[in-house]
């Protein structure tokens, strides 16, 4: 049945006979506690077409090392961003990118960009330690600027990243995707805006990721190159996905300030790379919530998708759990979202949810205002994934 015609069922039927005629139990095993309470299955919305930019802007790539970069250019596309130039550092994935987007002119140096005055909005996806440093020169040109996360792989970029902000008054943004390119994950926000579980108690993120992808632009859909494995240059676990973790316990919980209380990390099953980092995991607290991450590199084949990403939010009146990109067993599709209030349990389809990052970000360009991204909050995210992969405590599991 389809989710409006399983939610009249459910309501005209009575939940214990229903969903006992439903899944085989008896109404005696039910009583039990195999389920309890009133459970409704909602569809937001139905599909929707995007709704037509209110700005348009001339934006460029400067470095497209890692392919989040696909994600981000069409963001800034759906708020009416004009890709108008292009560069990399690496002959395949410049092959890839004219493949992908034949009509955008590729540049010779990053100078031609930083150098062009139609130019307001540079991305970039390079190798993520230079990153921070790029940001710094596309700022002090006059541009604003969206890096791929990790945006910063140091407290001293970090330093110097504040500096020019104060200084040039531009944007520094960092595109932590599973929040912000999630649909699920930005209707969970909406909620908790709405006061739909309360305050907002504790945020646990279970972040697997999956080294070799079938396909997609997860980051591995071919091998991964050299930097992929050295800490140095992609930032450590923690540092590196970690950031879109920290990222969703500041903003769920709306803390503004925050540390780190413990960090570990681990090399399990890659001896061949003996500084890369398949396991880490992290406990924060915040003036207004605590917060957990978990991290790991060991999704495995049968999944069917590069991670089972899931995010966990305790409230005084209720949680949310969101199942971003697959629901196990279930369904194959992401943006599965579930509340449970004092009311009743929910299942919310998001998949048709807008993403409103993009058109957000273009209006904070030309408006001069940080609606898309809290700039102090972003930078904080930043701060304290450097901070945990700085202290974490090195963990060798014996076999």
């Amino acid at each position: 049945m389809k989710s409006t015609g399983r939610r009249d069922f459910l309501k005209q039927a009575g939940w214990m006979g229903s969903v006992a005629m439903m899944t085989g139990l008896s109404q005696g095993a039910l009583a039990s506690g195999a389920g309890l309470g009133p459970v409704i299955e909602d569809a937001v919305f139905p599909a929707q077409p995007e709704a037509a930019p209110t700005h348009h802007i001339k934006f460029a790539v400067c470095g497209m090392s890692h392919d989040h970069i696909y994600g981000m250019l069409l963001a800034i596309q759906r708020g009416g961003g004009e890709l108008v130039a292009a560069w990399g550092g690496e002959e395949d994935k410049v092959a890839t990118f004219t493949k992908r987007l034949p009509n955008v002119k590729i540049v010779k140096t990053q100078d031609e960009i930083l150098n062009d005055p139609s130019v307001q909005l540079v991305l970039s996806s390079q190798i993520a330690n230079e990153r921070a440093p790029l940001g710094v020169r596309v700022m002090r040109h006059g541009k604003d600027y969206l890096s791929d996360k990790p945006g910063i792989t140091t407290l001293e970029q970090l330093a110097e990243v504040r500096k020019t902000i104060a200084e040039s008054k531009r944007i520094y943004g960092i595109m932590y995707s599973e929040r912000l390119e999630v649909r699920a994950a930005v209707y969970a926000g909406e909620l908790i805006q709405q006061g739909a579980i309360g305050k907002v108690i504790q945020t646990i993120n279970i972040a697997p990721h999956q080294i070799m992808q079938g396909k997609g632009d997860a980051g591995g859909g071919s091998s991964r190159p050299e930097w992929f494995w050295n800490p140095d240059q992609y930032g450590g676990i923690l540092c590196d996905i970690g950031s879109h973790q920290v990222d969703q316990f500041l903003f769920y919980t709306g803390s503004k300030q925050a540390e780190v209380v413990e960090s570990q990390i681990a090399n399990v099953r890659h001896p061949d790379r003996p500084r890369f980092q398949d396991f880490g995991d992290m406990v924060l607290r915040g003036d207004r919530g605590l917060g957990y991450v978990r991290l790991d590199w060991f999704t495995p084949d049968g999944l069917g998708t590069w991670g089972d990403g899931r995010l966990f939010i305790l409230g005084t009146d209720g949680y949310i759990e969101v199942r971003k990109y697959t629901d196990v067993t279930v369904k194959k599709q992401g943006n599965n979202l579930f509340l449970v209030d004092n009311k009743q349990a929910r299942y919310i389809d998001c998949s048709n949810m807008p993403l409103p990052f993009g058109p957000q970000f273009v209006g904070d360009v030309v408006n001069r205002t940080h609606v898309a991204q809290d700039q102090a909050e972003c930078l904080l995210a930043a701060e304290l994934v450097i901070k945990a992969q700085r202290s974490a405590k090195v963990v060798t599991l014996k076999d």
